[in-house]
Formats: C-alpha cells, structure tokens, sequence
C-alpha cells in the first residue's frame, strides 16, 4: 500500500476570474494613480472617510434596482447548526450606500455641506468579462447637505472628475450627462404607467440598442408604438451645447417635471462650457437604472475606447440618505470606476511601468565590510527620508549589482571603510560612481 507524498498533497493554486492580482511593478503604478487621485480629490477640500467592507443587507437593499442580485452575503463557515451563519450582513456593493448610511449615523458631528471623497474596494458577483469585475476599486466624490444641495455642485463635481482624469495617463475622457426629470416628465407626459419600469429599459440603449430598447418597451411595459418611438427618439438626442432643449420641446409635451429637468441640464451644460470642446455631451440616452436618481445624472467612456463599459457614473439623489434618517438629506455624487480603467490599460499595455520597488538606494554589503557600517549608513539615509534597503548578506559585487538592476534601483550606496575614506554612490542609469557626502546627498531627478 502506497502512501502519499508531499507532492501529492499540493494544491496548484490559480486566479479566480474577476478578482485582480499585480506583479509589483504594476502594483506601484497602481498607488500611484490611487495617490494622484487623492491628492486631486483633496486639492478641492473633500475629506476622507472609509467604511467597512460589511454593510447589513437591509442598508445595501435600500438602493433598489437589482443591486441585491449581485450582493456577496456574508456567512462564517464554522457556524454551529441554528446559530446565525451571517445572513444580516454582505460585502458593499458601491460606496455610495454606504455613505448614506454613514452620514445619517454621523449626522450630528459633520459639517454640512459635507464634502466627502471615497477610496475603497467594493465586490459585486457578476460575470466577469472585459471591464466588470467580482472585486475593485470605486474613488467617489459626494456633497451631501441639508434640505437642499445647490445646483453649482451638480457641475462643479464632474469638472472636478474631468481634472482628476485628466493627470492620469488614460487618454481623453468624455463625460455624458442628462436629468432624470426629462425622462420623468416626457414619460409622465405621453401617459406611460411604468415609469420606473421604462427608465431601467432606457438605461440599457447602449447595450441592447435603439431597436432592443424599442422592442422591450412595446412587449414588456405594453406601450403603444407610437409612444415607443418617441421614447427611442429622446434617447437620441445628444448635443455639446443647449440645443438639447428645443430639439425635446418640439415633441410637444407640456409637463413641469420635464421643464424643470431642461432648466437644469441647460445649466449644468453653461457651468461646464470651460470644459475642452467635445468633452461634455447633453446625452438624453444616460438614465441610470438604480431608483434613487432624481435629477443630474452622469456616465463618462474613455474615448479612445468607445465600445469599452462607463468609467464613471453618478448624479444627484434627494432620499437616498433619508431612509436611514428623519433627516432630509439629498445629495450629489460621481464614482469612477478605478479598476476597471486601470485594468483596461494594463491589458492593453499602456501602463508606463518601471521599478519593481520604491527602492531609491540600495546599500551594498561587500565582503569583509562591517555590517554595522552598512546597517548604519542605511538608517542615516532613511533619516533624511530616502527609501533605502540594505543588502541581505556578502556576496560579490556583481551578484549585487546584478539584484539591484533587476528591481530597477537607480542608486547604490558603498558605505565608507578602512579602505575607502569616502561614502561613495553608483548611478545604475549612467554608469558613473562618486564619492558623496551622506549628509547633503540627494538623487537626480
């Protein structure tokens, strides 16, 4: 009788579809971008929060749509039978939920208007397929105030979004926005029942196209064709200017809700004329399919990818906060898809990748050098805040060199000895070695 070796009890690891993992190149760039984000998101005033990766199931629920059916529920595998295995809590979806709930929790020690910015991974069960994932990273951008949010919000975030995008190496990005209330008041206006049920079907233009949308609205909502049409025919309405506004009049519907959301639009689209040519379209296709939208309403491709899903979404809510709190809360708010951007441009090899560690100097530990010296010399640097490692043992100078080049450090450090009076440092780029006073020191470029 044979027994098993330790060969035979190996598991072969492998990736899990949808779930991203970076070598450490990659990785680097990756908090790059994230920091750069940051650091955009702050120059604005926004502030930080984070939320737990656990919400209650009752909290996610509260966005509607069909969120819940992509919601990761959360259960201990060890439960004991009848005890509670965790089915009150799941994964967040998004972080805009989230937030609601944080700010009705907090409402009595934030400053309103509350301007928040977001930077967290989120989990969504979904197939995965070119730009959707089972796990990413969202960076949001919301204003949250009381009773009501000013309007100057509802442009000033997505030319905010706009700038932040535009310090990343991704390309233009073109932003469509429309208002919720056109849709609501044009359906209101032709007499249509479901129109809860029409937006989410509108929501789907880019993906079913203006015949699919047409059809589903005819077979699954009932409506007459002629009601239809027309519904079809707004979707594809889509200016760079305010003529939006006259092209929805001519269809003759005379709904205050519908005005309203014109009047909006048209202002939004004035605010954001500083905005590149071409960058911002009145889209009256983008509907957005979750409940809680009420007015401005956003989505934004990569141009240089049209076919490639939005990498930005968002709008204006007024409830969505309300139904945790007896507080009237609206607000208005973007996400951007970071994961989904960045994993586009690492498939497509744009990411301009470089060292395989934040290592500036690497102190070399030669044969017969002291230890202590190299170990000292090492901390000095990082003193003057260099990002430093030291070389693990003696070995030869090539074998050091070589593990130095393979990650990319630029700089590397000969601690001063009985045989050399002076600290000296190689330059890995041009091949060139100095002495270097380790106090004044600093590296190029």
């Amino acid at each position: 009788m044979s027994s098993k070796t330790d060969k035979d009890t190996i598991y072969k690891p492998r990736p899990i579809s949808g779930f991203l993992e970076w070598l450490p190149e990659v990785r680097l760039v990756e908090q790059g971008w994230l920091d750069d984000i940051r650091s955009a998101f702050e120059s604005y005033g926004f502030c930080s929060i984070e939320t737990p990766s656990v919400e209650e199931v009752d909290v996610l629920s509260a966005k509607g749509g069909d969120a819940d059916k992509e919601i990761y529920g959360l259960r201990r595998l060890a439960a004991e039978p009848g005890e509670d295995d965790g089915g009150r809590l799941a994964l967040h979806y998004d972080l805009t939920v989230p937030m609601a709930r944080y700010v009705a929790q907090h409402f009595g020690d934030l400053v309103f208007p509350f301007k928040r910015y977001q930077m967290q991974r989120c989990w969504r069960g979904e197939r995965p397929q070119d730009g959707r994932l089972r796990e990413f990273y969202q960076c949001d951008i919301d204003v949250v105030d009381m009773d009501e949010v000013s309007l100057i919000f509802d442009a000033e975030l997505p030319a905010m979004t706009l700038d932040v995008l535009s310090r990343l190496p991704i390309g233009p990005v073109r932003l469509h926005i429309s208002n919720r209330k056109i849709l609501q008041g044009f359906y209101e206006g032709l007499g249509v029942q479901d129109i809860v049920g029409a937006i989410r079907i509108a929501d789907k233009m880019d993906k079913i196209g203006e015949d699919g949308v047409f059809k589903a609205l005819v077979e699954d909502l009932k409506m007459d064709t002629i009601a239809a049409r027309k519904c079809v025919d707004l979707a594809k309405i889509k200016t760079d200017d305010t003529s939006f506004m006259e092209q929805v009049r001519a269809f003759g519907i005379d709904n205050t809700v519908l005005e309203a959301g014109l009047e909006e639009l048209a202002f939004v689209m004035l605010e954001l004329g500083h905005v590149e040519k071409g960058l911002v379209v009145a889209d009256l296709s983008i509907a957005r399919g979750f409940d809680y939208y009420t007015g401005t309403v956003y989505e934004a491709k990569l141009v240089d990818y049209p076919d490639f899903p939005s990498v930005c979404a968002g709008g204006r809510y007024d409830n969505l906060v309300g139904s945790y709190s007896h507080h009237k809360l609206p607000g208005v708010g973007i996400s951007i898809g970071f994961s989904r951007i960045f994993s586009k441009l690492a498939k497509e090899g744009k990411l301009e990748l470089g060292a395989k560690c934040p290592t500036q100097v690497m102190v070399a530990c030669l044969p017969g050098a002291s230890h202590a010296d190299v170990a000292a010399t090492a901390r000095r640097l990082r003193e003057r805040g260099l990002r430093v490692e030291r070389y693990h043992e003696e070995r030869s100078l090539k074998a050091q060199m070589k593990y130095a080049s393979r990650k990319g450090i630029p700089y590397v450090w000969f601690p001063a000895n009985a045989d050399q009076p002076n600290h000296e440092v190689k330059n890995m780029t041009t091949g060139e070695q100095a002495a270097a006073d380790i106090d004044a020191w600093t590296p190029q470029g």
